[in-house]
């Protein structure tokens, strides 16, 4: 079936099509009656404008980019619906990509948001993509860090303080009078991981008592999760943790899967545990996961925000918004009465 133009519009209606334009965008300085021909081959032909073509001849689209490390983590799904509940109040729409932690997809995507000439975009990076996106800012797109801070204040930022969440959890595990802690996490090329697993490590040695060791994972995936849990699993009972600290959500129900499949190591009761990012998951566990909070909706608004102010006024001054995370405890750290 053969897509009708704007050119076919004008004709069924027999009117030039600089008219038919004009009842699409200019209406009011239209006749009615010439407003009503023209409608009514609309329908007739099933006509729908090529918006985006519209909006490209004039440089400018109603569309923003969202690249999150991965889709699949309900973290960054509520970051996500955060930014376009607020992106929709102001007319705009938030178009996400995953970069599923590689460099080349989220390379990949910011060549497709530049081609797509969005007002701006919003990044979790990967590593240092600031010469990136400062040749984006170059051709007037505005672009604001998501779950990062600024390395150098050179973009605005929304971010948690990662390293306060790490010390909290480990706090909370040391307070629970146990000492041998496991962090479970990784890549520490994540900044994120590298975070939290520097605050985990100063609060034991603010502490002064007990011992970190790190069980590296090369993914924050409950996959991962599990494959760590069986390591622990492995180990000589005297030398497992009896405290874990996981990166996120998603690794620590993996180690919970793996505690539970096995059927030799209770929770909380031999071995406390900690997620992060406090997901709707993690309240629905088998056993309820005490985790840090993130205002994660929070996040992708005032990141929004941020970036309608830098797309409103390019040489507004860039702003470092930092969350403090929360502790909500629950059955996984704490034992029954």
């Amino acid at each position: 079936m053969t897509t009708a133009s704007i050119r076919d519009v004008a004709a069924a209606a027999g009117v030039s099509v600089g008219t038919v334009s004009n009842v699409l965008n200019q209406p009011q300085i239209v006749a009615a009656k010439t407003v009503e021909r023209v409608h009514t081959a609309i329908t007739e032909l099933n006509f729908v404008r090529n918006d985006a073509a519209r909006q490209l001849r004039a440089g400018r689209s109603r569309t923003v980019g969202l690249i999150v490390l991965d889709v699949g983590n309900p973290f960054f799904a509520d970051v996500a619906r955060g930014a376009q509940d607020r992106a929709s109040q102001d007319g705009l729409t938030v178009i996400l990509g995953d970069s599923n932690h590689t460099a080349t997809l989220e390379s990949t995507y910011l060549d497709l948001f530049e081609e797509q000439r969005v007002q701006g975009v919003l990044i979790s990076p990967i590593g240092d993509s600031t010469a990136r996106l400062q040749q984006l800012r170059d051709r007037g797109i505005a672009a604001v860090l998501v779950d990062r801070l600024s390395p150098d204040s050179a973009f605005s930022s929304v971010s948690v303080d990662d390293i306060g969440g790490g010390q909290l959890a480990v706090e909370h595990l040391l307070s629970l009078g146990r000492r041998r802690v496991a962090f479970v996490g990784g890549p520490v090329s994540v900044r994120q991981v590298a975070d939290r697993l520097q605050g985990a490590n100063q609060a034991v040695d603010a502490a002064s008592a007990g011992t970190l060791r790190h069980f590296p994972t090369s993914a924050l995936s409950v996959l991962a999760g599990r494959e760590a849990g069986e390591q622990i699993l492995a180990l000589p009972v005297a030398e497992r943790p009896d405290g874990v600290f996981c990166a996120n959500d998603l690794i620590a129900l993996g180690v919970l899967q793996a505690f539970t499949s096995a059927g030799t190591i209770a929770v909380p009761d031999d071995i406390a545990l900690v997620g992060y990012d406090d997901i709707d998951f993690a309240a629905a566990a088998t056993v309820p996961l005490s985790s840090i909070s993130q205002p994660s909706s929070l996040l992708g608004a005032t990141a929004i925000a941020l970036l309608i102010a830098e797309i409103d006024d390019p040489g507004t001054p860039r702003e470092q918004v930092v969350f403090t995370p929360e502790l909500r405890i629950r059955a996984s750290t704490t034992l029954e009465e």
